[in-house]
């Protein structure tokens, strides 16, 4: 068996391997474009809509919640967020909703990661989205002077970055599966990509403080990552391909407003809220949960509930 991750050796995640993240909250320009993609093009459900906002999900959980604001701005060179990416429960749903991609003909760009099987494209405002499954079984990533290099179990040797196998892949659907299903139950958010103003100072805020496990840090590449588990690798993952010290998005810039954490307990989040008292960093008291801001000024909401579906 592949190790699926390389650590720190010893190195063991603080925070509780249960957690996941939660909703990610957007600004969006256009709702009625946005809900319009997001349902016929991905089979999110709407869940509701009121005063300019929607969430949307699968039947059971949200993962996506859109505001309006018309005179929103695209930023380009200030952190925030690269991608948040959905992860699917098996390789049949990831065959479905790529294959329902090529069927609309929507640009997608498949991608075999080794230890993950996805496609990445974008929303009509420019969000990038990934869509994966976790294959620990298939590769494994490392790092070799700097590099990013996998190595796949039947002994090829790839760079990250290589074409997904879609004969391979689509072989899990049959002529009579409909590409037209709504997210199916089990999906969620897998990870999230964030722009970056340094990486060790983003790997010290999500390893040391909230607590997750170091990953692979790739200073070539200028990416680094943190997971919860070896089963969980690449939660939260960051690099600083728009530069170093860069200025956060403002506050009226389309795209990420903040994504979420959710914990398994009150008892866990009260530890996380030490260690970031502990680390002398401000945190605010919000209806939806803990609102704290990462050294790139990139916010989270940290939670031991998830959001209503009404």
């Amino acid at each position: 068996m592949i190790s699926p991750i390389q650590v720190n050796p010893g190195t063991q995640a603080l925070i509780d391997p249960a957690t996941h993240l939660g909703y990610v909250y957007l600004t969006v320009n256009n709702l009625d474009r946005q809900i319009q993609f997001y349902t016929e093009i991905l089979g999110f459900q709407l869940h509701w809509r009121k005063e300019g906002e929607a969430a949307l999900g699968t039947q059971e959980e949200i993962l996506l919640r859109l505001s309006e604001d018309a005179a929103a701005k695209r930023t380009r060179n200030t952190s925030g967020m690269y991608h948040f990416a959905v992860l699917y429960p098996n390789r049949k749903e990831l065959a479905r909703v790529i294959a329902r991609l090529f069927s609309l003909r929507y640009p997608n760009a498949p991608t075999d990661h080794g230890n993950s099987k996805t496609t990445y494209l974008d929303d009509p405002e420019g969000n990038n989205i990934e869509l994966y499954i976790r294959s620990l079984e298939d590769g494994v990533m490392q790092v070799v002077n700097g590099d990013m290099v996998v190595r796949y179990a039947d002994g090829r040797i790839g760079t990250g970055r290589d074409p997904l196998d879609l004969k391979t892949l689509f072989s899990e659907l049959d002529e009579n599966d409909r590409l037209d299903l709504p997210l199916p139950r089990g999906t969620r958010i897998g990870h999230v990509h964030l722009y970056s103003t340094g990486l060790e100072a983003s790997l010290n805020f999500y390893a040391n403080i909230l607590g997750f496990q170091p990953g692979l840090m790739l200073t070539n590449f200028r990416m680094g990552e943190v997971g919860l588990d070896e089963l969980q690798p690449h939660v939260i993952a960051f690099n600083t391909w728009r530069g170093q010290n860069i200025p956060p998005a403002p506050p009226n810039a389309l795209g990420l407003r903040y994504f979420t954490l959710v914990v398994p307990s009150s008892d866990e989040l009260n530890r996380v809220l030490e260690r970031i008292s502990s680390a002398g960093l401000p945190f605010e008291q919000t209806p939806e949960g803990t609102l704290v801001s990462d050294p790139s000024r990139i916010n989270l909401i940290i939670t031991d509930h998830e959001i209503s579906l009404q």
